[in-house]
């Protein structure tokens, strides 16, 4: 719903963060040590709630991509995701998931050995392409857009109760028929034909 919020900080402590919008402040949750101008473009990500509309917040589209891919570990949620990003450097999580080091996860607090091996379990492939493609500053490159309608594909069919391993499947064989070049829409049609 929202890309991102381009204002003025008006007050950043620990993981909490405000940003003002032609005179309205936008409360975001943000990695513990994120960086932002005066001036500030915050990448968002809106999470609704039947209690909460939550923002999070993220000084590039990369590390805003990178929470996003944990959202979609299964068992990992807004919070745990950004205690991840808070924990570790990006570099360093994907490193982390390309070696399946557990130990480090599980440095993060909140993160036990079950939430480890399930991130691992679930990333390791894409962890593996976001390290190679890694910028000088120790970002993740943005997900392609291929990748990225692949996920909110998943998403989708998850959310007609479709099963993990049952999606995934169903998005593979789609993306494999109709080839890199196709959206979301033509995706969810194939996948769905296909169950």
């Amino acid at each position: 719903m929202y890309e991102y919020l381009d204002g003025t900080l008006v007050q950043k402590s620990g993981t909490r963060l405000v940003v003002e919008v032609h005179g309205v402040g936008y409360e975001l949750s943000t990695p513990l040590g994120a960086r932002y101008e005066a001036r500030a473009r915050v990448w968002t990500h809106l999470v609704v709630r039947e209690d909460a509309h939550l923002l999070y917040g993220f000084p590039d589209r990369e590390a805003r991509e990178l929470f996003r891919l944990l959202l979609t570990v299964r068992g990992v949620g807004p919070t745990s995701a950004l205690a991840v990003m808070s924990g570790l450097a990006s570099d360093e999580l994907l490193d982390a998931v390309v070696r399946a080091d557990h130990a480090t996860l599980m440095k993060v607090k909140g993160i036990g050995r079950k939430t480890a091996e399930q991130i691992v379990l679930d990333l390791r492939d894409k962890a593996a392409k976001a390290r190679g493609s890694l910028t000088p500053g120790g970002a993740a490159s943005a997900v392609s857009p291929a990748a990225q309608a692949d996920e909110d594909a998943l998403a989708a069919l998850a959310s007609i109760g479709y099963g993990e391993k049952e999606a995934r499947k169903a998005v593979e064989q789609a993306r494999k028929a109709l080839g890199p070049g196709a959206g979301l829409e033509e995706l969810l049609r194939s996948a769905l034909a296909s169950t």
